[in-house]
């Protein structure tokens, strides 16, 4: 326990949260040739290598993931969410933050329906987060349920 003269000699140091998302968090100025803080809430980054992995013990798949060079010159992992996807390498991918909790290192998701990321196909739940478009089948079941029912027809009534 400090005395009060050491606390005022020296303060106590407030201790520094770790960054959850840190590229997303700069951007690189090739003018100053230096990173600049400016947080944004996405970055465009070109994929390098497009790859599965599994995850951490009690779980078990093959996980889609890329690695992705940003704009702002970092190079991280990112997940790739939903099923089937059409990335490959060279492919311009929009990323947010948002880790995957089963695989390591990995603290982006790539945002699907964006740049040259399809939307999931045949998705017709949840599809504004998979980038998914409304389908065909969606329109004709809306307009099936639309149509105004007629009213039945009364029998004349006899007195």
């Amino acid at each position: 326990m400090p005395s009060t003269n050491q606390l005022i000699k020296k303060a106590r140091k407030r201790s520094s949260k770790k960054e959850k998302t840190p590229a997303l968090r700069s951007y690189f100025n090739y003018i100053k040739n230096r990173p600049v803080k400016s947080p944004s809430p996405f970055k465009r980054g070109v994929c390098v290598k497009v790859f599965t992995t599994t995850p951490k013990k009690p779980n078990s798949a093959l996980r889609k993931v890329a690695r992705v060079r940003l704009t702002n010159g970092m190079e991280v992992s990112a997940y790739i969410p939903g099923e089937g996807h059409n990335l490959q390498e060279h492919s311009v991918v929009l990323l947010r933050g948002g880790r995957v909790k089963d695989l390591p290192g990995v603290r982006y998701h790539i945002v699907r329906g964006r740049l040259d990321t399809e939307g999931v196909a045949e998705r017709k739940r949840g599809r504004s987060k998979y980038g998914s478009k409304k389908g065909k089948g969606d329109k004709a079941a809306k307009e099936k349920s639309e149509e105004p029912k007629e009213a039945p027809e009364e029998a004349p009534k006899e007195e």
